[in-house]
């Protein structure tokens, strides 16, 4: 088995990168300077262990790279997973980080009048296409997913839909565009997953790894 081999973590840009980099330092991961350079058009970056580099993605992108091969482990938020269900991802952490919740919302004015058990037929706005359809279809409810990548607040409001699927965290967002939350389809967080073939052929040093990161987990968790 190769155990030579430099490893590659795929991180995620943006907000959630700032709730990770507590649990890179717990674990012992020094990333170069430039890292925190959000000017850097850097993608690559080299990191406190000569066998460990470190890639900077979309969020979407994280469980991709990972489940292709061309990252060994990476985080991303179970709404990622669970979109691409990637055969080839093992997830074998929750970090508890990033957490936010998944729902239905619509309209405020829509509300009053509708009642969801009674629905047949929705047409939706999300970057979820394939979590929107099973949750609907689980309810015998046939959905039509419209996939937007961003400012999916704004498609019942230009009559693109009447109803959205999208994350909240606070649901500030949601509030300032007049829309309501109806359900919630998944409570989301970040876990760290890892590349099945890599965890095969790498065991030992991403075995290392996987249990760096879950004493750092046990020890927040129980500091909390």
């Amino acid at each position: 088995m190769n155990e030579e081999k430099k490893l590659v973590l795929a991180l995620p840009k943006g907000r959630i990168l700032k709730e990770v980099m507590p649990i890179l330092d717990s674990a012992g991961i020094v990333v170069e300077k430039d890292f925190d350079n959000i000017d850097s058009r850097a993608l690559r970056f080299t990191t406190s262990d000569p066998n460990l580099d470190i890639i900077r993605v979309r969020p979407f992108d994280v469980a991709t790279f990972v489940a292709f091969g061309a990252a060994d482990f990476g985080i991303c938020g179970n709404d990622v997973s669970m979109e691409f269900d990637y055969p080839e991802l093992y997830s074998p952490l929750d970090l508890g980080v990033g957490k936010c919740r998944l729902v239905v919302a619509a309209p405020e004015a829509l509300i009053v009048a509708d009642n969801p058990s009674q629905w047949s037929h929705v047409r939706v706005a999300t970057k979820y296409p394939n979590l929107t359809q099973n949750h609907f279809s689980q309810r015998g409810v046939q959905a039509e997913c419209i996939k937007l990548n961003g400012a999916i607040e704004l498609a019942p409001m230009l009559g693109l839909c009447r109803r959205i699927v999208d994350l909240v965290s606070t649901g500030e967002t949601l509030k300032s565009n007049g829309l309501v939350e109806i359900e919630t389809i998944t409570d989301v967080s970040s876990r760290l997953v890892v590349n099945r073939a890599s965890l095969k052929t790498c065991a030992r040093t991403l075995g290392s790894w996987i249990e760096k990161f879950r004493l750092v987990v046990k020890v927040d968790s129980d500091a909390a």
